[in-house]
């Protein structure tokens, strides 16, 4: 994933005043945690070598013990938070689609209709056991292979000898049972490996939360390969904080450099694996919870509140979630579907429009219909958007002989009367029919209908280190500096709007901000 260069310096004066990470729809500003809710972490509760089980404070089973737990169900281990979810429903599915593929007459099916309702319930029952549906424990593929048999193995053996304790199906109908089992035991493997490269394709289209590990040493470093190693991690480790190992090339800074080095990287979790070092974790747990970035920290803590607090595992280390910052979820799926719709009949209806545009654009000038240009979006990444083409062909090497000439403050360059400009650009700027292609843009989920408007590269290889924030949304078509004070110069009135936006966000100001678009749109107020 490409991100956007750092800056050179940092003003402590914004640093102060904003935090590093942005969410939609929550307000802007520095969150004061409670000092009587800061976790009090106990000194030397974790060793930095994770292989002395004393000093980790952990209970390390005997192989025996361990070999036992393996193959003997554990009815008594169900003190965790049973996930009702989609592997529960998907298992549940796949056992009735394999038992309906049972080669039975249409008189039979009322009769299995009753041991596949109990056979499901007692797999769902040993899965529950198990923690085989526990989303908050985390495991490797092999990890979870060997779960799903074993649940597999006793709810089967457990539902044969209750069919042959009834004498109700003979033996070639306990048989036909097995193998239906089996079948759907196969099909519950395959649903998971599916799902697992099927979020593994996700990583690498770049959807992944950006993780920053506090502590270089062994700990963290297993920690961080652990999630690099699982494809179905939706994490990606941007670098590590340790002011002992400054040299290492990625580690990016000491914890007193948290904020400055989550907005050029665009942290979204801090995972703290030294906690014995109780001054550095408390300093980056207060940093983390004033900047809207998830904390999660390695080994036992004290005094944190309960209800707050969920647990996953990498392997052998467990992770301690303290705080996870509320992200409206639902608000933006909607969101999404509205762009995935509206771009979507855009699209069709716009085509003869697109027709009449292409056709002038060549007329008017020599040089292709559409313009295409990198910009950056949301979290650095770069794309390239799509506009038809309203300058002249070389319009991109004349503009640093005209940057001298800027109107803009700031990183902007704008130039009324620009001389690049053709004369049916002039009139598709002013109504903004210019942009109509990056309707092609917002539904690839690159862009939105409403948001902060992308900026070329070069541009923002010149903002400064507040200004990253406003890459914390998906641009959009417009956005609330457009409507606002398109023609005012001010960078950093566009940059407060755009934290405004971000900070005031609803899907009842996207249809305000729309439906002002459009009034501008009509009123030629584009150019």
């Amino acid at each position: 994933m490409v991100t956007a260069p750092r800056p050179q310096s940092v003003s402590g004066h914004h640093e102060g005043l904003l935090p590093a990470r942005l969410i939609l729809g929550r307000p802007i500003g520095i969150v004061q945690p409670k000092r009587s809710k800061v976790v009090s972490i106990a000194p030397g509760c974790y060793s930095s070598r994770w292989s002395d089980s004393q000093e980790a404070g952990l209970q390390l089973h005997p192989p025996r013990r361990t070999l036992l737990q393996t193959i003997l169900p554990a009815p008594g281990m169900a003190n965790y938070r049973f996930a009702l979810g989609k592997h529960v429903v998907a298992d549940f599915l796949l056992l009735i689609a394999a038992f309906g593929l049972l080669p039975v007459q249409s008189h039979q099916f009322g009769q299995w209709a009753g041991p596949i309702l109990v056979y499901g319930a007692i797999f769902t029952l040993l899965g529950y056991s198990e923690r085989l549906y526990d989303r908050e424990i985390l495991r490797l593929p092999t990890e979870e292979t060997v779960l799903l048999l074993k649940v597999f193995v006793w709810s089967t053996a457990m539902m044969s000898v209750a069919f042959v304790s009834w004498g109700g199906p003979a033996q070639h109908s306990v048989l036909k049972f097995i193998t239906a089992a089996s079948l759907g035991c196969t099909l519950m493997l395959v649903y998971r490996r599916c799902l697992r490269e099927f979020l593994s394709r996700r990583v690498a289209n770049g959807n992944t939360r950006n993780v920053l590990v506090v502590g270089a040493g062994q700990v963290g470093r297993k920690l961080a390969r652990l999630i690099e190693e699982d494809p179905a991690e939706r994490r990606r480790v941007c670098g590590f904080l340790d002011a002992k190992q400054l040299w290492r090339k990625d580690v990016l800074g000491g914890v007193e450099d948290l904020p400055a080095v989550a907005r050029q990287e665009f942290v979204d979790e801090v995972l703290i694996t030294v906690p014995q070092q109780s001054q550095i974790a408390r300093k980056a747990i207060w940093q983390a919870r004033r900047n809207h970035i998830d904390v999660k920290i390695v080994a036992d803590v004290m005094g944190a509140d309960p209800s707050r607090v969920t647990l996953e595992r990498f392997e052998d280390i467990p992770v301690v979630t303290l705080w996870e910052e509320a992200v409206p979820v639902v608000r933006l799926l909607l969101k999404r579907i509205a762009d995935l719709i509206f771009s979507g009949i855009g699209l069709i209806c716009a085509a003869p429009l697109f027709a009449a545009i292409a056709l002038a654009i060549k007329l008017d000038s020599p040089g292709s219909v559409f313009y295409r240009a990198p910009r950056v979006g949301l979290k650095g990444r770069h794309f390239l958007c799509y506009k038809f083409r309203t300058m002249v062909a070389d319009a991109d090497r004349l503009k640093e002989d005209l940057r001298e000439q800027n109107e803009r403050q700031g990183p902007f360059f704008k130039l009324a009367g620009d001389p690049r400009v053709t004369h049916v650009g002039r009139f598709l700027r002013r109504y903004s029919l210019d942009e109509l292609p990056q309707m092609w843009n917002v539904l690839k989920g690159e862009m939105s209908l409403v948001g902060p408007r992308p900026h070329p590269v070069d541009d923002v290889q010149r903002y400064a280190l507040e200004d990253y924030q406003r890459l914390e949304a998906t641009p959009g078509l417009t956005g609330l500096w457009q409507v606002t004070a398109r023609h005012d110069p001010s960078f950093e009135r566009s940059m407060a709007l755009d934290r405004e936006y971000i900070g005031r966000w609803s899907l009842g100001m996207d249809l305000r901000i729309l439906c002002k678009t459009i009034g501008a749109v009509v009123r030629g107020e584009g150019a």
